[in-house]
């Protein structure tokens, strides 16, 4: 059954519109639909039974305990509808104080009330709730400690460019799951618990995106919650805030502070090295700059926790990393002096991979390219439909156009119209549901094939071009990030050319 249908159905009327939302991380995706009568639902189109039913099992056990969710009021298969908990989202509401560092009374009212809730869900929520129903598990266990640690190595720490003695790292990893198994737990682990999944209805914090949520301990969603990277959280309001939690978990039963302290300490480790892992990917492997400019203050959280004694060459190794130098782009840059050799994977063509490299000098003109050492120049359109497709003024003709307007569009939110696809906000809301993820890795397969053979017959010249409806958003997007990627990868000069925007760029 449709949204639409199910809407009606409860309803007793067809909704007159139906307005696709920002959705999750998730392939999941989130429609407002309003009736005639102005009432809103949010409607869901899941893709996975299991996630779905994750989701559905503990929304209605959280709401029976009276924890601040969304009623899910109707459902079919994958489709569900849920009440419309507004547009506001506790992270835009601390939008002010996450870019000064300095949050205002209002803010930490906001966050108070946040971290007061949290003892109800991890604990009050776990009674009686199947856990068997958990998406992708049931408990926080030895395999996803190692999926995150290998995450933080094979993502980070392998691109950083240190080099590191791989045996002695496991040898410290094995210990730190150990001790991070080392209690028993029959609580609620949230997973994802961040100001994005939090929303504000009548200035009270409600909670959405807790389907991949399992048994598990404490510690980690307030580590995950106050020691988030970008929050930029002082010290100060750092503790007050803990504070706020431990006074509100001590009416579940007594609280050891100090053993509470010392275990927490292992969680904002852990949780440390699974997000510079994220960072890593999607930053210095992708070159995504709102990830990339994470690493700086992830690296700062993690020198504030060192030594850790039980794990002396893990420490060690991360000393190393935080003797980096940190640019004002917010990559990475190793320091020889501090960890040595940082040479990097060579690429197919026998040079160094630049992932610790600054890949696009930003700029507006006609700038000329800086080497002319390759023989084979790639023109890259960004453009609008509606003003043409780019000529080919080298004369070859050929080439690629290729047309993003498959892909969900942010130029229609109000919020994005005066942005661009270069910008921070419109990225993270392309990358959420992979989209255009998917669309540019059938891109790159084609693309890179053409090059691989041009560079062997000696040709000088490929245009690829991106067009969608304004030549903002989508297009601008998947032109920067094709020139990022083979730039990265061949030895090619990029002529990168966003038409609409007057922007020109030698690579």
């Amino acid at each position: 059954m449709s949204l639409e249908s199910l809407f009606e159905q409860y309803t007793g009327a067809a909704p007159v519109s139906s307005v696709a939302l920002t959705g999750s991380a998730s392939h999941r995706r989130y429609f407002r639909l309003t009736g005639a009568d102005g009432r809103t639902l949010i409607g869901v189109e899941g893709t996975d039974a299991d996630e779905n039913r994750a989701f559905l099992t503990i929304d209605r056990h959280f709401a029976a305990k009276g924890i601040n969710v969304p009623k899910v009021v109707a459902e079919d298969g994958l489709c569900y509808l849920q009440e419309d908990l507004g547009t506001t989202v506790l992270y835009d509401a601390l939008a002010a104080g996450r870019a000064s560092g300095n949050y205002h009374a209002d803010e930490i009212s906001l966050l108070r009330k946040t971290l007061a809730a949290l003892p109800k869900i991890q604990v009050e929520g776990a009674r009686g709730l199947d856990f068997s129903v958990c998406y992708p598990q049931p408990s926080f266990d030895a395999r996803m400690i190692d999926f995150d640690l290998n995450y933080f190595k094979y993502d980070f720490l392998k691109l950083s460019g240190l080099e590191f003695n791989e045996v002695l790292l496991q040898d410290d990893f094995d210990r730190f799951r150990t001790d991070l198994l080392a209690e028993d737990s029959d609580t609620f682990l949230y997973r994802d618990f961040n100001a994005r999944n939090v929303m504000l209805v009548g200035g009270e914090p409600y909670f959405i995106d807790f389907q991949g949520g399992r048994r598990g301990p404490v510690y980690y969603d307030v580590a995950s919650f106050l020691w988030q990277a970008r929050a930029r959280y002082p010290e100060a309001l750092r503790e007050e805030l803990l504070q706020v939690y431990l006074d509100a978990l001590r009416a579940y039963g007594p609280v050891d502070e100090a053993h509470f302290r010392e275990r927490l300490r292992l969680f904002i480790l852990f949780r440390m090295l699974q997000v510079l892992g994220c960072y890593g990917y999607r930053g210095l492997w992708e070159g995504n700059k709102s990830f990339s400019s994470s690493i700086p203050p992830a690296l700062a959280i993690v020198k504030s926790l060192l030594p850790f004694n039980g794990y002396p060459y893990l420490s060690e190794v991360l000393a190393k990393l935080c003797g980096g130098d940190l640019s004002p782009e917010g990559v990475f840059f190793s320091k020889p002096s501090a960890i040595g050799d940082c040479s990097v994977p060579p690429t197919a063509s026998g040079g160094p991979l630049p992932l610790m490299q600054p890949r696009v000098a930003t700029g507006s003109g006609n700038n000329t390219p800086s080497d002319s050492s390759s023989a084979l120049t790639v023109t890259i359109y960004s453009f609008s439909f509606r003003k043409g497709i780019p000529e080919d003024t080298s004369g070859n003709g050929g080439g690629y156009v290729f047309d993003c307007r498959s892909v969900h569009n942010p130029g229609k939110y109000e919020r994005f119209k005066q942005l661009t696809g270069l910008d921070a906000p419109v990225i993270e809301f392309l990358e959420q549901d992979g989209e255009i993820l998917r669309f540019l890795d059938h891109v790159y397969a084609l693309v890179d094939a053409h090059v691989e053979r041009f560079l062997e017959r000696g040709f000088t010249h490929l245009q690829v071009s991106f067009g969608c409806t304004g030549g903002q958003h989508r297009s601008a997007y998947s032109a920067q990030h094709l020139a990022e990627h083979l730039v990265g990868k061949y030895p090619v000069r990029i002529h990168l050319i966003h038409r609409e925007r007057g922007i020109e760029q030698w690579l």
